[in-house]
């Protein structure tokens, strides 16, 4: 995990909340994660407490503080529009964010009760968000791309996949590089869709979370979710409930799902959880 570039502690987040949001200063404040991006910490019952630990993760939460509020209200499902901005100080050099806390855990460690359900719940989501994104909207220089510009990483990823599945890997990719690109609008995307950011209460999908990545381009790569979760039968109701994916943007969505997975379980060796994310991708990737 990369090191943080500015000290991030409870210890800050209280100095910063008494400085710039006085009347949340004395909910109690303990840390959730400390990721590779983002110190979180809850903050009462209700709240959490977005920093960054790296500049490139205050560009992120710049965009989820700026587009967020705006797309939040037309989603069928909860996401975490910040309620409360934090200013950069001289104490701390980036904005920050008050956001709601939901109730549940990640997908990844707890699934579904209902599998076809929650696919169905999923694809009317996607659905929801993927409306055309405004000229302003973040560009991402990997994400919502043609997948001709992932090639690289794909066949580097490759060489680390077991040589009995490789072959497979290799067809199933250059079946979706040739399919037809996207050549609509540019859509919103959540950019970052997997089962570590999809959260599960009492067996339900009932939010989606760290939209740090929000962007816009092809909807495959969002879609690409479908392969992370999902046998072909629930995949099918994903595919309904979106209603709009034809065969090229599901076969690109596939090889979205491909190049994620590699990814995943390449740059995971200190984090099992997103190891376990690519190693169920991938088979669900060939199995298809």
């Amino acid at each position: 995990m990369p090191a943080a570039e500015v000290p991030v502690s409870v210890e800050l987040v209280r100095g910063l909340l008494g400085e710039q949001h006085p009347d949340l200063a004395d909910l109690p404040v303990e840390i959730l994660t400390n990721g590779w991006d983002n110190l979180v910490c809850r903050l009462g019952e209700e709240l959490l407490v977005r920093l960054p630990r790296r500049v490139i993760a205050a560009e992120l939460i710049a965009h989820e503080q700026r587009w967020l509020p705006e797309l939040a209200g037309r989603l069928p499902l909860p996401v975490p529009a910040p309620l409360r901005v934090g200013r950069p100080t001289t104490r701390y050099p980036w904005s920050w964010s008050v956001v709601p806390f939901f109730p549940g855990r990640i997908v990844a460690l707890s699934a579904p009760g209902d599998p076809w359900a929650a696919a169905a719940t999923l694809g009317g989501f996607l659905d929801a968000l993927h409306i055309p994104a405004p000229p302003e909207a973040p560009v991402n220089p990997l994400r919502g791309i043609p997948l001709a510009g992932r090639a690289s990483g794909v066949l580097n990823g490759l060489a680390h996949v077991d040589p009995t599945d490789r072959a497979a890997a290799l067809r199933i990719w250059e079946v979706a590089v040739a399919a037809p690109v996207w050549e609509g609008p540019p859509l919103w995307l959540h950019g970052d869709l997997h089962p570590a950011n999809i959260l599960v209460d009492q067996g339900r999908i009932s939010a989606v979370i760290d939209f740090g990545d929000i962007t816009s381009g092809d909807p495959a790569t969002d879609l690409s979710v479908a392969w992370m979760l999902f046998t072909a039968e629930q995949r099918a109701a994903l595919r309904q409930a979106y209603g709009r994916a034809d065969d090229g943007t599901w076969q690109r969505a596939r090889g979205w799902a491909l190049a994620l997975s590699l990814v995943f379980l390449t740059h995971s060796e200190d984090n099992p959880l997103m190891r376990g994310i690519g190693e169920r991708a991938l088979r669900l990737v060939l199995d298809s």
